[in-house]
C-alpha cells in the first residue's frame, strides 16, 4: 500500500500530468493522445508519456479502436475505476462505512429510513455549510443561481456533475458521472437510497418542494451515470 502511494503521488507531482488527470476525469468519454497534445499545446510523445504514466499506477485505462478512418487503431485513454486514496498513515474508511451501512440494512424498514434521513440531513447541511462560508443566501438567488450553486457543491463532492436547467419547462436534469460510494453500492441497495436523498437534500436547502425522480442508475447495463429529473422548483422562503 505505501508503494502504491509512494508511485501516485510521483506521478501527481508533475503539474501538466496532473492536470491532464483532471482534464480526462471532466470529460465522461475516452480521449485520445492527439486530443491531449493539442488541448496541452505539447508534442503528441510528451503527452503519450503522461497518459502511460497515468495508466501505470491505475489512474487511467486505455485500448485501442477502430476510428472509421483508415490506418492503425488509435489508442483511447478513460478513467480507470480504481479509487485513488491518499493517507499517511493508511485508514480503511471504505471497510468502516460497508460494516456502518451493512449494520443499518439489517434492521429492516428502520435502518433503510436510517439512511434516507441520513443522507438528506447530509446533504442538506453541505449545501448549507459551502453557501454560507461563501456569505451568500439562497433567498437572494434567481433559480438560474441556484443550479449553478448546487453544480459546485456536486463538484466539491467528487460527483463529476453534469446539469442542465429548462427555464421554459421550469425542469432540471441533474447527470452524475462518479458515484463517492461506487466500491459499496453495487452489494447493498441501501447506499443508493442514502445517496439518492443525499442529492435530494442539496436541492432541498435551495428549493422548497422538489420531487427528485430517478431516471437511470449507473449501476444498471450500459448506463454511464446516474440521472435525476426535477419540476419543482419553488424558491425557499
Amino acid at each position: 500500500m505505501e508503494q502504491q502511494t509512494l508511485k501516485i503521488t510521483g506521478v501527481l507531482s508533475d503539474p501538466t500530468r496532473f492536470s491532464i488527470y483532471q482534464y480526462v476525469s471532466r470529460q465522461h468519454r475516452d480521449v485520445t493522445v492527439q486530443e491531449i497534445a493539442d488541448t496541452f499545446r505539447i508534442h503528441a510523445n510528451v503527452a503519450r508519456l503522461h497518459l502511460s504514466k497515468l495508466e501505470d499506477v491505475d489512474m487511467l485505462v486505455s485500448d485501442t479502436k477502430k476510428t472509421g478512418k483508415g490506418g492503425r487503431p488509435s489508442r483511447f485513454y478513460r478513467l480507470s475505476n480504481e479509487v485513488v486514496s491518499l493517507q499517511f498513515p493508511y485508514r480503511d474508511y471504505q471497510r468502516l462505512s460497508e460494516i456502518a451501512i451493512q449494520t443499518l440494512s439489517s434492521l429492516g424498514e428502520a435502518g433503510k429510513e436510517a439512511l434516507v434521513q441520513t443522507g438528506d440531513r447530509f446533504g442538506y447541511e453541505s449545501a448549507k455549510d459551502f453557501v454560507s462560508s461563501l456569505g451568500e443566501n439562497p433567498d437572494d438567488m434567481a433559480v438560474a443561481e441556484k443550479i449553478k450553486f448546487i453544480e459546485k457543491i456536486a463538484l466539491n463532492q467528487g460527483l463529476n456533475p453534469e446539469i442542465h436547467y429548462d427555464e421554459e419547462k421550469n425542469e432540471v436534469i441533474f447527470r452524475i458521472f462518479n458515484c463517492t460510494f461506487k466500491e459499496i453500492a453495487p452489494s447493498n441497495q441501501g447506499v443508493c437510497h442514502m445517496h439518492h436523498a443525499l442529492i435530494k437534500g442539496i436541492f432541498r436547502f435551495f428549493f422548497d418542494d422538489v420531487n427528485l425522480q430517478e431516471q437511470s442508475n449507473m449501476f444498471e447495463k450500459n448506463e454511464m451515470a446516474c440521472t435525476y429529473t426535477t419540476v419543482v422548483l419553488n424558491s425557499q422562503t
